[in-house]
């Protein structure tokens, strides 16, 4: 009888030191810890360092036409071409054609403010009161330009000059 009154006192203690858990609450935490773990699995962005698109580039692919071109601060060669139709950059040798986001800003000469990729965007954000002539039909405008990978991440930015001219 003892063993049986003992048995039973302690199912009792054992029982007493545990809440009852909402099924709905559980799934709720449940799905929460999952999206958290899923978070932090993201990748830290890979830097890209965006290539000269030179004039055997512009030959090549027939890139002539009126548009905005941005160069890199201290740099005279324009790393991305924005123009109405399309816009361009040369990553890892190769050339990327990029559609404009007709719903973004405009530009002088029809470009837009952002074009996308497969896996790229970038937007080029210049200040039109700012713009100086420098030449014939072509006026410099400081700019910033940033290209953000297929996660939204900024993988390159730097400050420059938007060229736009026809």
């Amino acid at each position: 009888m003892r063993l049986v009154v003992m048995i039973s006192a302690l199912v009792l203690l054992a029982s007493c030191g545990e809440p009852e858990v909402d099924p709905v609450e559980k799934a709720r935490q449940d799905e929460a810890d999952i999206a958290a773990v899923k978070a932090a699995e993201v990748p830290p962005p890979v830097p890209v360092t965006p290539e000269t698109i030179g004039a055997p580039d512009v030959e090549r692919y027939d890139l002539y036409g009126a548009g905005c071109n941005f160069a890199p601060k201290g740099s005279i060669g324009a790393v991305a071409f924005a123009q109405p139709g399309r816009g361009y950059m040369k990553i890892d040798g190769k050339l990327v054609t990029f559609a404009p986001d007709i719903g973004s800003g405009t530009l002088p000469l029809g470009a837009k403010g952002k074009y996308t990729a497969g896996a790229w965007s970038f937007m080029l954000d210049l200040s039109e009161e700012e713009g100086e002539e420098a030449g014939s039909e072509v006026i410099n405008y400081p700019a910033q330009f940033i290209l953000r990978n297929d996660r939204d991440q900024v993988v390159y930015e730097s400050p420059g000059i938007a060229q736009c001219g026809s």
